[in-house]
């Protein structure tokens, strides 16, 4: 039994249970929560090695074999998203420490933390649709709470927006699930694979794969389905919204990705214009409701569209290179925009808002917190030599090869104005004179204010480290990312690891 690839689910799952029985000892539960989210980042690491070096893998439970049987499996793709999950869950924890006050905590904070995580890295590794569904839920379920712990009015409010929309998409999801099966008669994502490519009827595919689309659309917010998370992510304490940000968005990118390379491959001229277009509106309206923004959380939300355009786009442009863009996309946009709420926590910390207008002087007091700003912001951005430069720059070269110079465009003014947005951070947060001091620089109306902790920092130097590494090290990470989309466009080795080489 190959046990390391069940180990991303069952360390968070054991974690939970362990810390929830342990519940009233908030110092154990701490401690727990970092030692599972570290253990699941070796795991992921551990398991990216062995995909890596030794091709891919899969995993039957209770010796049922596919497509009868619950599948378990592990490409270079999901095997990254695994790894990157365990350093989101690593870092957030860590800073959980100081942002998640004692009261969260005896509510259940970490072992909600666990479960989700559990949740994203069972439907990363799933073979089988309908425990993506399930997987879905089990990760929603546990957001659902973790949105609302607190029981503060702002947060009930934007529970209850992200609890009805995301019910919606379950209920496309479960609608594309039963059309399916009834076509085919299957739910493995392999069996599928092999069934849908030989299926005359398109009409009755097509019509599944839109409603997945809708419903992956939704939990992926893209346009129009986007409205409900610049809504609720900024409600949360920061280290939530900071594990939303960074993963929850982009399972949906993930099974859009899975599902459009591996299952409905069939009319590409039709999906390629419909995706296509999506990428572009999601790129477009995500920024420019950042640049209206003044709250940071709200900005950073409305760029979490944004960002997801791009990932869209790769997909949508279905080349070897654009495919690899889209992976290495999400890997850097994942780290950035984890980090970038990271900082807004800290900052909020020390001017007491999130209100851009009501902020100013963190620059002359923390230079250091400034840096940290800035590593995440310019990547974010796309200015070299961080990460997101190298991901714009592959998802606009494959753009240039296909010739469709329009989304190319589209992307490059995106970008401009994305580091219009966080040049509006800088110089509001940052860069101005606090708004409560005279020219003389002294306070009109003192506070006192708050030093940030050391487990506060210490996962933002982490992740920014992270950012530098990876545009530093482009090439290794690149050469990840195009073996990565060689898989992704090309199903055969994934069916193979599947059915045992006897597909």
């Amino acid at each position: 039994m190959n046990i390391l690839i069940l180990l991303p689910i069952l360390i968070p799952f054991v974690t939970a249970i362990i810390s929830f029985l342990l519940r009233r000892w908030i110092v154990v539960q701490k401690a727990l929560g970092v030692v599972g989210a570290a253990g699941l980042l070796a795991v992921g690491l551990i398991l990216l090695w062995r995909v890596n070096n030794g091709g891919i893998q899969a995993e039957q439970i209770g010796s049922w074999q596919a497509p009868y049987g619950i599948t378990f499996v592990a490409d270079l793709f999901s095997a990254i998203m695994v790894a990157v999950a365990g350093v989101i869950g690593f870092a957030v924890a860590l800073y959980s420490l100081a942002n998640i006050d004692e009261r969260r905590i005896k509510f259940g904070y970490f072992p909600l933390l666990h479960i989700m995580l559990m949740g994203v890295c069972g439907a990363f590794l799933t073979g089988d649709i309908f425990n993506l569904y399930v997987w879905f839920e089990v990760l929603l379920i546990s957001s659902f709470v973790l949105m609302a712990l607190g029981g503060e009015k702002g947060q009930i409010e934007a529970a209850l927006k992200y609890v009805t929309l995301n019910l919606v998409s379950s209920m496309f999801f479960l609608a594309g699930l039963g059309i399916l099966y009834g076509k085919v008669g299957t739910l493995n994502m392999a069996d599928l694979s092999i069934k849908i490519s030989g299926s005359s009827q398109s009409y009755l595919v097509n019509s599944s794969s839109m409603l997945f689309l809708i419903a992956f659309g939704i939990k992926a917010a893209v346009f129009p389905l986007f409205f409900w998370l610049p809504a609720s992510y900024h409600r949360p304490p920061v280290a939530v919204s900071a594990v939303f940000a960074g993963l929850l968005t982009k399972v949906g990118v993930y099974a859009i990705i899975r599902t459009f390379t591996l299952i409905f491959t069939q009319d590409q001229g039709f999906t390629r214009w419909l995706l296509l277009g999506i990428a572009a509106t999601t790129m477009v309206t995500g920024v420019l409701g950042a640049v209206a923004q003044y709250n940071i959380r709200r900005l950073l939300s409305f760029h979490i569209i944004s960002q997801i355009g791009y990932m869209i786009m790769g997909l949508a442009l279905f080349s070897p290179l654009a495919l690899a863009g889209a992976v290495f996309y999400i890997i850097h946009n994942i780290i950035a925009k984890t980090n970038l709420f990271l900082v807004s926590g800290v900052t909020n910390l020390i001017g007491g808002t999130d209100d851009l207008k009501k902020l100013g002087g963190i620059y002359r007091q923390y230079p250091w917190l400034s840096i940290l700003f800035l590593i995440p912001a310019f990547s974010l951005a796309g200015i070299p030599p961080l990460s997101g430069f190298f991901a714009k720059f592959t998802l606009i070269k494959a753009g240039l090869e296909t010739k469709d110079y329009w989304i190319v465009a589209v992307a490059l003014i995106v970008s401009v104005l994305t580091l219009l947005s966080m040049t509006k951070i800088w110089n509001e947060a940052f860069w101005k004179k606090p708004p409560d001091k005279d020219e003389t620089g002294k306070s009109k109306t003192p506070k006192k204010t708050c030093k940030p902790s050391a487990a506060l920092i210490i996962p933002i130097v982490f992740l920014a480290m992270i950012t530098i590494f990876i545009g530093l090290a482009f090439q290794l990470c690149f050469e990840f990312s195009m073996r990565a989309a060689e898989q992704l466009l090309d199903s055969t080795a994934y069916i193979n690891a599947v059915f045992g080489g006897g597909a």
